[in-house]
């Protein structure tokens, strides 16, 4: 470590030398009357949790989305969100209880001693503000280093994160590097103060299987080469199995199980961790094809600036009866703008698109309502897809008005049949999206979706920001609802996984074209094409040793992520 200027007596006296860095004991961390949920939901959000972090090791923290794994992340440094505080326990960082320490003394720890990599690095950045102007600033401001040395040790860390062109990327503004260069970024910026600890908060989240084991082994090469110590947020277990040497199994804010990673994953002792375990074993059986497809589409060509960006070339896909066709491919592949396609909201330069054998108007506007009614959407971020001050009988019950002009109390028996269908039930009729935990989100836009009497959904991303019981309780409501429905789903998707838990044909993108298709027991099987193979490579698996196998099977690419 360099030297980080004058230590203060009191600071000096309390740093440990050896053993734990961080040491949390009976943590209880409360929300404010106020942020209470109507309905009852405690304030209590973390409950005697107790966990130590050793110098140069990592402890993974996973469990479901309210489980308080961001919340004792940030509690490390001693900050709550939205008047979170912590109300009982102790936080001792380098032999000092933060809880004790006034705010100067807090923002000299934050920055410096302990960093955080937020899940969305495009939104931890000033656009305003080039890479390298970010990246030193904390060391900086810290008095850890001159700008010189700062910028020098930030050029190694570019390296060291696998990023291109590592001399001259400072110099770029931030949204003109991609999403895992960003995220890399990101993590040089917290590493270049030289921290002792770093929280990670679900780092690789939002990143496609090719960006994620690159940025992930970037990561984890960086932190044992700085011997950087850090807390691993996630929801996924088998990327934290990569990088974390203990993992603390967490659920409504109290501790499942903590052991190794060796131990969680081959001997797990708690029912809800052999669940974790166990999710990432579910298979769908593909159904047998249809007579005829319900969308068709053609050669088909798309893109942007009167036809001088194309996105999407020559694409062919068919979509058969009450199937599930999954899009699969890494950011940038085409999925999204496909889906604009099918929807109207973006015309095609050419080719053609049938719905049940017929033309579909090209654009939205063309369409008459009931061509829109039987094509819905669920998109992949519920929170931005309703709107707040609506409540959930309202988020429903607008399309059984807007398609078929059913009012009062008819609507209403409609809106909690639908309720039940997605295991709800009506006594959430009249509650907020913010009283929803992000997977009941998900199921109101399901439950949107369905009030249109659908014969096609289209599903982008909706289970890649949740986790994975909660991901695997979506699936299996889907698919259920296909059954009882005879729904076509048009699934897009980078996570492979999802692809064997709920499709019946695949299709996978590669820059804006189809590289493979067809049923899932073809395309998920050798003989693979190269782009297939490294997609299939890529998907974490359930045991320690997957990174380094991974990353020996195929060469590396920073400059294309």
């Amino acid at each position: 470590m360099s030297e980080r200027g004058k230590m203060s007596t009191e600071q000096c006296a309390g740093i440990a030398t050896a053993g734990e860095l961080l040491t949390i004991e009976n943590l209880r961390i409360e929300a404010p009357a106020s942020n209470s949920v109507r309905g009852g939901v405690p304030s209590i959000l973390v409950d005697d949790v107790s966990l130590s972090v050793r110098r140069g090791r990592v402890m993974g923290l996973i469990g479901e989305s309210g489980a308080g794994k961001s919340t004792i992340g940030l509690a490390s440094m001693g900050y709550g969100r939205g008047g979170i505080k912590i109300t009982g326990g102790s936080v001792v960082v380098n032999g000092r209880d933060i809880r004790k320490l006034s705010k100067a003394g807090l923002r000299k720890l934050r920055g410096k001693e302990i960093c955080y990599v937020a899940q969305s690095a495009a939104a931890a950045f000033n656009p305003a503000k080039r890479l390298m102007d970010q990246v030193v600033e904390a060391a900086l401001m810290h008095g850890v280093s001159s700008r010189a040395d700062a910028e020098a040790r930030a050029v190694i860390l570019f390296k060291k994160l696998g990023l291109p062109d590592p001399e001259k990327i400072g110099r770029r503004f931030p949204h003109q590097v991609s999403g895992g260069q960003l995220q890399r970024v990101m993590t040089a910026m917290a590493l270049c103060s030289e921290p002792d600890l770093i929280v990670f908060d679900e780092p690789t989240t939002a990143l496609d299987v090719t960006t994620q084991i690159d940025v992930l082994a970037a990561i984890r090469d960086a932190m044992r080469e700085t011997s950087v110590a850090a807390i691993y947020i996630t929801h996924d277990l088998a990327v934290v199995a990569q990088v974390a040497d203990e993992i603390m199994v967490l659920r409504g804010g109290k501790m499942v199980e903590q052991g190794t990673t060796r131990q969680i994953i081959h001997h797990p002792r708690q029912d809800y961790t052999k669940a974790l375990v166990a999710v990432h074993d579910i298979q769908h059986p593909e159904k047998p094809a249809a007579a005829s497809p319900i969308l068709a589409i053609d050669r088909l060509t798309a893109g942007y600036g009167n036809g001088t960006i194309k996105v999407l070339e020559d694409v062919a896909l068919v979509l058969e009866k009450a199937h599930t066709l999954a899009i699969v491919g890494e950011s940038g592949s085409g999925k999204s703008t496909l889906a604009r396609v099918i929807t109207g909201l973006l015309p095609p330069m050419s080719g053609s698109l049938k719905f049940d054998g017929k033309a579909l108007p090209a654009r939205l506007a063309e369409r008459s309502k009931n061509e829109l009614r039987q094509l819905q959407m669920i998109y992949q971020m519920a929170d931005v897809a309703m709107n707040p001050r609506q409540t959930v009988a309202t988020i429903i019950g607008r399309p059984i008005e807007f398609y078929f002009g059913i009012k009062g109390d008819e609507r209403d028996r409609r809106v909690a049949k639908l309720l039940d269908q997605i295991e709800l039930g009506k006594e959430f009729a009249n509650r907020y999206p913010s009283e929803l935990s992000g997977g009941q989100k998900q199921r109101i836009c399901i439950a949107r979706a369905l009030a249109a009497k659908p014969r096609i959904i289209i599903c982008d991303e909706v289970t890649s920001a949740l986790d994975p019981l909660v991901s695997n309780g979506i699936l299996k409501l889907l698919l259920q609802l296909q059954k009882e429905e005879e729904i076509a789903y048009l699934f897009i998707t980078h996570d492979l996984a999802t692809v064997s838990s709920i499709a019946d044909s695949v299709v996978v993108m590669h820059r804006g074209r189809v590289v493979r298709s067809g049923a899932k027991s073809q395309v998920l099987n050798p003989p693979f094409d190269p782009y297939t193979e490294l997609l299939l490579s890529s998907v974490p698996q359930l045991n320690e040793g997957w990174l380094d196998g991974a990353i020996a099977s195929r060469r590396m690419q920073p400059a294309g992520n």
